[in-house]
């Protein structure tokens, strides 16, 4: 029953804030598709392997993080569930910042023809832009 409650704490959390952002899906299974649909040059297609190298990097970091918090917290009381997945949400949190910096670093090198393409693919199946003004705040 505690495993049940803390899944639908943690995965509503992550279902309420997903709210309709067109992101490229850096570092998962869809490099490829970014590189011919987007008709990437060799220069985005270096950085675009970059930037997904660098976000598993940052991102297993985070990972390993929530796999030790979930671990630790396998038999707690509700309330201690409750305090851990307010923790466990900000590394979910965390880890969608780091995909979306990387969309928008991409993003950023994208030319006016690339840029319009992915506008009109988001408004296709109804997900707003990310907006990028060529400086990503990182931290």
């Amino acid at each position: 029953m505690k495993k049940l409650l803390l899944f639908i704490l943690c995965f509503t959390g992550l279902l309420v804030s997903a709210q309709m952002e067109c992101t490229l899906g850096i570092g998962g299974r869809d490099n490829a598709t970014i590189i011919e649909v987007f008709q990437l040059n060799d220069i985005q297609q270096e950085s675009l392997n970059n930037w997904s190298a660098e976000l598993k990097v940052r991102n297993s970091h985070l990972k390993n993080k929530a796999k030790f918090l979930l671990k630790k917290h396998q038999e707690s009381p509700p309330n201690v569930l409750m305090e851990m997945s307010h923790e466990y949400r900000e590394l979910l949190d965390s880890m969608r910042y780091n995909s979306k910096m990387m969309d928008r670093r991409l993003l950023g090198t994208f030319n006016k023809k690339q840029y319009d393409l992915y506008v009109e693919l988001c408004g296709l199946i109804a997900m707003d832009p990310l907006r990028v003004n060529n400086s990503v705040n990182e931290k």
